[in-house]
């Protein structure tokens, strides 16, 4: 069995990565039921901050069916730089739907969605972009557990400890080796600026598989998001529920 087994460990290799990820967040409740969201993101890799890995802007329209229950739909736009190509952008287009749902408990928060990606994909070739696309539906399941750690909690001032964690799976004809994407494991801090803005920060350990299916990302990042809500209904609650997209 060792004999066996020796060759198909060999194989595996792992990609070492240390990378810094900024993000901007911003939901606005329009009425009793319309609502928008924005995130835009920087990534940055080598030693955390030595050069650019990947930029996202995302956008959506969110339909409340409760307070605690919103659909959403929307496009974000990527733009990678892959491994082995790192001079060459790779851009992608990706509509996505999401369900996200809140659950408040005497003491804690938790935040959960379930979110299907269509990602279409520039192929690169010979370190040049073709006018080809690969295709794939993603799904992502992101739960995230707010505890306070003051006395304020989750009103403005206080602090709270965020654990979060997001895992994704890839499906679709083109996926033959990586059905199993990546998982992301947060923990942090939560400070809420005022009863509009939120603060987080942490570190979060990535684990992909990426499409050779031998080669896995093992990666250490630094977190830093900024949430921003608005809630422009005349009789808008006075501080709004935690709100991570991640």
């Amino acid at each position: 069995m060792l004999l066996l087994t020796r060759p198909l460990l060999a194989q595996k290799q792992y990609v070492r990565e240390q990378q810094t990820w900024l993000g901007v967040f911003n939901q606005t409740r329009f009425s009793q039921h319309w609502g928008s969201w924005t995130d835009l993101h920087l990534r940055l890799h080598d030693h955390f901050v030595q050069a650019k890995f990947q930029t996202v802007a995302r956008v959506g329209l969110t339909y409340y069916l409760t307070d605690d229950v919103r659909l959403t739909g929307g496009y974000a736009y990527v733009h990678h730089f892959p491994d082995g190509t790192r001079t060459v952008g790779q851009p992608e287009h990706r509509p996505w739907q999401q369900v996200q749902w809140f659950t408040k408990f005497p003491k804690a928060r938790l935040m959960q969605w379930v979110r299907l990606e269509e990602r279409f994909r520039r192929t690169i070739r010979q370190n040049e972009r073709t006018d080809d696309f690969d295709f794939n539906y993603r799904t992502r399941y992101n739960a995230a557990l707010f505890l306070p750690l003051t006395k304020r909690g989750f009103e403005p001032g206080g602090w709270q400890f965020l654990l979060n964690n997001e895992v994704m799976m890839n499906f679709g004809k083109e996926i033959r080796l990586n059905y199993f994407d990546q998982n992301r494991l947060f923990a942090g801090v939560v400070y809420p600026l005022n009863k509009h803005a939120q603060l987080h920060a942490g570190y979060m350990h990535l684990f992909q598989q990426l499409p050779a299916g031998s080669t896995y990302r093992n990666q250490h990042t630094i977190r830093v998001f900024y949430f921003h809500n608005f809630d422009l209904r005349p009789t808008a609650p006075a501080v709004p529920v935690p709100n991570p997209a991640p």
